[in-house]
């Protein structure tokens, strides 16, 4: 049952490679399109750090994150006693999103971002970023109301 959360990972990987490959080779950088208007645009950077830009050029602490973040979620999903299939599906998730930016990091030495909601000013952020967050909180959602490990 665990391989299907590979599969899941797989496809978040495929998904934000090939959606990466496609901005790269039919954009500019900074160069903007909006897809939805008013709502969502695809703003093409290349990021050398994490969220916000934060830890800019540091590729080595980013290889050394991967790798532990990665060790941690195939623990989770093949080891740990967790039978929860949302939280296996957020470990999935997250899974993919790590090894999709860490591609680009080894590959390209920065990450290709490029989905821009519109009518919030949030960060400039890709598929592989996406993935993190839904399977972080949907981790979160599960170890809040669902985890019976700590009740009486």
């Amino acid at each position: 049952m665990s391989f299907l959360y590979l599969i899941i990972t797989a496809v978040v990987v495929s998904g934000d490679q090939v959606l990466k490959h496609f901005i790269a080779t039919n954009y500019e950088v900074g160069e903007v399109h909006q897809i939805i208007p008013g709502i969502l645009s695809f703003n093409y950077l290349q990021n050398s750090g994490a969220a916000w830009n934060i830890l800019t050029g540091q590729m080595w602490l980013f290889y050394i994150i991967s790798a532990i973040a990665i060790f941690v979620c195939l623990y989770y999903l093949f080891k740990a006693n967790v039978h929860s299939k949302l939280f296996k599906f957020g470990i999935a998730l997250v899974l993919g999103g790590i090894i999709g930016n860490l591609i680009d990091r080894i590959h390209l030495k920065y990450v290709i971002d490029m989905i821009q909601v519109d009518f919030i000013h949030f960060n400039i952020f890709n598929l592989a970023d996406s993935a993190i967050t839904i399977g972080i909180v949907l981790v979160f959602i599960y170890l809040l109301f669902f985890d019976e490990s700590d009740k009486n």
